[in-house]
């Protein structure tokens, strides 16, 4: 079966649900029928048929005026997938162990492989570094600290980009691991794009240490585009991290 539709009720039924803020008050009745009422107009706009905002909420200061309201739309919809159509990335490189990636840097690069890890800008949201780089790891695998062969620099947050060169030179980085959780406004996209270009400014074209970016809201697709080597999503663990950094830079074949 390559042509699927959602499912809610029964298989195949279309039924999906869906959340969004609008830019209303709704904290008197008539403020919510008609913040509901333009709720409704949007899902129906977007496909839903029939279109049922099933749940309403102010958001803002309690205390206070709000201009914002929350809602979760149900509805059906008409539309059809086929996954025959749908592209999927996947991972050109084998997936080491710890023991297997510290014997291939070893053999390699005859020297610890350096990585220097930040989260850039305003960004203050350390998790997905730290799940990657620090020791305790994530789903159960340990980060790159536990790795022998490892050297791990971690900035931490709210890193400036001309600071995170500057480090990576000093450091001598083989890699640079870039964590972005904040997204609003594309913070993340802008972030990258002005930390590549200041790595190419700094060390040249095809010169830079291997540029590596994550978060939740990364397209893994858009790594030329960003002007990075590797873009990791959400889920993303230590282990993949390493494997690709041994796969790029200490030659082990696919």
């Amino acid at each position: 079966m390559t042509i699927v539709r959602p499912y809610g009720d029964t298989t195949g039924d279309g039924m999906v649900q869906l959340s969004f803020t609008l830019p209303l008050a709704s904290r008197t009745e008539s403020e919510m029928k008609l913040a509901e009422g333009a709720a409704h107009q949007l899902a129906t706009k977007m496909g839903l048929d029939p279109a049922m905002v099933v749940h309403a909420k102010p958001i803002g200061q309690e205390d206070g005026p709000s201009g914002f309201t929350f809602f979760v739309v149900y509805g059906r919809v008409s539309h059809l997938v086929d996954t025959d159509q749908v592209q999927v990335q996947e991972r050109d490189y084998p997936l080491l162990t710890p023991k297997e990636a510290n014997a291939a840097i070893k053999q390699a690069l005859r020297r610890r492989l350096t990585v220097v890890g930040a989260c850039i800008g305003t960004d203050a949201h350390t998790v997905g570094i730290d799940a990657i780089l620090n020791i305790k790891g994530f789903a159960g695998e340990k980060g790159l600290e536990y790795y022998r062969e490892i050297k791990v620099v971690n900035l931490g947050s709210q890193v400036d980009i001309a600071d995170l060169v500057r480090r990576a030179r000093e450091e001598e980085a083989d890699a640079v691991l870039v964590s972005q959780v904040v997204t609003q406004r594309d913070a993340h996209l802008l972030n990258t794009r002005a930390m590549s270009a200041a790595f190419r400014e700094e060390y040249g074209e095809g010169r830079t240490p291997l540029l590596v970016v994550g978060g939740p809201r990364f397209d893994a697709s858009a790594a030329a585009e960003l002007g990075v080597d590797k873009v990791f999503g959400r889920g993303t663990t230590p282990a993949e991290v390493a494997s690709f950094l041994v796969h790029r830079l200490a030659a082990v074949p696919a």
